[in-house]
């Protein structure tokens, strides 16, 4: 059977950004699958330049409106490696759960309102308001919950203020902690809805073998710096970043592309399990179990599995870091910071991958050159490869070019991807 399909999607929706795809199949045979980045460049490190490094984390935290808190963490990390800061213990703990406030509150939006329109044969999620109230119900609970944590924690559920080189400005309340902690209880029931929800979903079969890179957990679910480990036995340290992404440019992009070990590579919530799942909270690990989630998976699509996968671990986590700060409420917060001359480089696993923050700074702490590597860069040539490879098994099944744009679309937003925040 000769089979001609076609999928041309310009500008593909609920995605952050502009990205096309383009599959073409002819007599059975894939002539063209494109995975096309058309975003306009914009340049934050450049923006950089000659700023303090008081007000770096601050403007890079408006690099993105979804993971502010990440690019801020990333910022401030590559700024204090830069001037031998170490912050305190109380610190580092309130930084950790306000990136847990933003891997929960980023993860829900996606699954609930990115992604699941696609699995509920919907255009988008505002049909939902009149078919399914009780699920737009449910994430909203969920997403609010993990804004909470970075208003408490942060100052500000996006465009944190608490957030600064030295640590953290303030110890939140003790009341406001424990409120956190008692809706974060809540949040198990509503998890339970939300997995019987994704049980529902027929997750494509697809697999293309590929390299997963993250963060490389020593004793835990890695999330705030460290070394770097790929699923192809690639070790590097943090400072070793850019042999680890290998950024390129293609000329049909405004985006740099990233490779390793192979042609591609892949980073987030899924990369992260691959990488440390031996790490994951026993409720977070019989989950992954549940939904066959197991060894190295190659399905792009199961990307979103595993963030419900990391929503159940970073719950948990987020109650064990209360009860920590709430039983040592006195603690510093703050080391004071002195300026000099040196290059720092800070790696934080934001909801959609490793990012990293690089920069070099003259004596009085002004930036002198900067770098950020975003995880849709590294993304990036994966979905492009993923496409051909989907489109091949596509064409030797019944489909009809309203199928084939769906599923290719599907699998792009299975990445989650920032489109802007990739096109440095």
């Amino acid at each position: 059977m000769k089979i001609d399909l076609n999928a041309d999607v310009h500008h593909l929706t609920r995605v952050e950004g502009h990205g096309n795809i383009r599959i073409v199949i002819k007599d059975g045979e894939v002539k063209e699958a494109r995975w096309d980045v058309v975003e306009t460049p914009r340049f934050f490190e450049v923006m950089l330049k000659g700023k303090h490094y008081s007000t770096a984390g601050i403007l890079t935290a408006r690099i993105c409106g979804i993971c502010s808190i990440g690019h801020c963490l990333a910022s401030l990390r590559a700024s204090e490696d830069a001037m031998g800061v170490t912050i305190p213990e109380a610190a580092a703990r309130l930084r950790l759960l306000a990136k847990h406030g933003e891997t929960l509150q980023s993860h829900w939006l996606h699954l609930f309102f990115l992604a699941a329109p696609d699995f509920l044969g919907l255009p988008s999620a505002l049909p939902l308001l009149e078919t399914n109230p009780e699920v737009v119900q449910l994430a909203q609970l969920l997403k609010g919950r993990g804004n909470k944590i970075c208003d408490v924690v942060a100052g500000r559920a996006t465009h944190p203020v608490s957030l600064q080189v030295g640590g953290v400005a303030r110890m939140p309340e003790r009341d406001k902690l424990l409120a956190l902690r008692d809706d974060l209880q809540r949040s198990f029931e509503d998890i339970g809805k939300t997995a019987e929800l994704l049980r529902t979903f027929q997750i494509p079969a697809f697999e293309r073998e590929t390299e997963f890179v993250a963060l490389k957990g020593e004793t835990e679910y890695p999330w705030i710096g460290g070394r770097l480990v790929s699923t192809d036995g690639v070790e590097r340290t943090e400072h070793a970043y850019r042999e680890m992404t290998n950024e390129y440019v293609d000329r049909d992009n405004t985006t740099k592309w990233c490779r390793l070990s192979r042609p591609s590579f892949a980073v987030g919530a899924l990369a992260r399990y691959n990488n440390n799942r031996r790490f994951l909270h026993p409720d977070a690990a019989r989950a992954a179990a549940d939904f066959g989630l197991l060894s190295v998976c190659h399905n792009p699509f199961m990307n979103n599995v595993a963030q419900l996968v990391e929503c159940i671990h970073v719950t948990h986590d987020s109650i064990r870091l209360i009860d920590e700060l709430v039983a040592d409420e006195k603690a510093p917060t703050m080391v004071d910071v002195t300026p000099r001359a040196g290059e720092g480089v800070g790696a934080v696993e934001v909801p959609r991958g490793i990012l990293y923050h690089h920069y070099e700074y003259d004596e009085e702490g002004y930036v002198v050159r900067a770098n950020c590597v975003i995880p849709t860069t590294q993304n990036n040539a994966n979905i492009h490869l993923d496409l051909p490879a989907l489109a091949k098994q596509s064409a030797v099944e019944c489909m009809t070019d309203e199928q084939l744009t769906l599923l290719c679309s599907m699998l792009v937003r299975a990445y989650d991807p920032c489109i802007s925040c990739s096109v440095h």
